[in-house]
């Protein structure tokens, strides 16, 4: 029997939010099937340790640490793809950041204005910065939306709207960059055991049951389910795909 296809060789990615959860897996994931990963989180000890076990086994990698709400910081990693392997052909806009549900007039002005700028204002950068590069020779994008980004879920209201501004984004940049051979999708992400999800659970136990109490399949994904899904949208297996909005979400988006 022939040996299975790596569908990402020959890609350089660049992996946002790489630091922990659905990034970290996706970093894992994508260099076993064979692409060169650029990993940009915040946290530069987390980067290290991914990173370091990724060299371990092999894998091309490199670290790039940076808040996506600094456009400098997403320009210096784009230019981190293109300088260490050669160009950038891929990206996972994987950051994002939300609070538990609270009322609109509860809700501090700094929560509202931390969940755009992460989810909104960070997609934008990478698009911004990754998209020129990829004009040059095609490309893949993927950003990482949410069930908020179709639905009330529960979540903060500012989480839900700017989710489904990250659809928006998404729609729109593939629309004006299909001409260039880039395709862009979102993926409409259910609830995940990430850190971010784990410690509002311990916050709030009951979350656990109430999120998944919509979906056809009770009970959250796991960080690789979703990271899966991303290295589809990147590979040439989707090559008919752009513009979309994927679900992994357990079905909850079916009903």
């Amino acid at each position: 029997m022939s040996e299975a296809v790596r569908t990402l060789s020959g890609r350089t990615i660049m992996i946002t939010g790489a630091s922990s959860g659905i990034g970290a897996a996706a970093a894992r994931w994508f260099v076993s099937e064979g692409a060169a990963v650029v990993l940009m989180a915040r946290r530069k000890d987390k980067l290290e340790e991914i990173a370091a076990e990724i060299r371990a086994a092999g894998g091309r990698v490199e670290v790039t640490p940076g808040d996506v709400t600094d456009a400098d910081a997403v320009e210096r990693a784009v230019a981190t793809a293109v300088s260490t392997f050669g160009g950038l052909n891929g990206a996972f806009n994987n950051a994002g950041w939300g609070t538990i549900g609270t009322l609109i007039h509860e809700t501090p002005d700094a929560d509202f204005e931390r969940t755009m700028d992460v989810n909104v204002r960070g997609t934008w950068n990478c698009l911004k910065h990754q998209l020129p590069v990829m004009m040059e020779s095609g490309g893949s994008v993927v950003n990482t939306s949410s069930t908020a980004g179709e639905f009330a879920t529960g979540a903060g209201a500012a989480y839900v709207a700017a989710k489904h501004a990250v659809l928006g984004l998404t729609r729109a940049a593939a629309a004006e960059y299909g001409q260039y051979g880039v395709r862009i999708n979102a993926l409409i992400v259910g609830t995940t055991r990430t850190e971010l999800i784990e410690e509002a659970i311990r916050v709030f136990p009951p979350l656990e049951q109430g999120a998944v109490a919509r979906q056809i399949q009770p009970r959250m994904a796991e960080p690789i389910e979703v990271a899966r899904a991303a290295a589809w949208l990147l590979s040439d297996q989707a090559s008919f795909v752009t513009g979309g909005a994927i679900p992994v979400d357990g079905g909850a988006s079916a009903i």
